[in-house]
């Protein structure tokens, strides 16, 4: 399977995108590229390789999940930009 010209102006329109021809050129070669690639790791023999749900190790990098108490009010507003007594304050973004 190769990409076209015509792929890549199909995908850019779905995502609303305007290409230059150079850029639309540089993506047909960049997809065709990619694809060469995964053909050629299609042969790699991967029969005794078992699934995994990361590429690396993360067993000794995450913490233990334990419940823990959770931050009193005053603790929670400390480093707040802008608090009243109750709440944070954010700028008004709907009128």
């Amino acid at each position: 399977m190769s990409v076209s010209k015509k792929d890549v102006k199909y995908v850019a329109d779905l995502a609303h995108l305007q290409l230059t021809e150079e850029e639309s050129d540089s993506l047909v070669h960049d997809m065709n590229q990619i694809l060469d690639y995964m053909t050629t790791l299609e042969e790699v023999d991967t029969s005794d390789v078992e699934p995994l749900e990361h590429v690396i190790d993360l067993e000794y990098r995450l913490r233990d999940d334990k419940a823990e108490a959770p931050l009193d009010h005053k603790e929670a507003l400390k480093n707040a930009p802008d608090a009243d007594t109750d709440y944070f304050r954010v700028p008004r973004v709907i009128d």
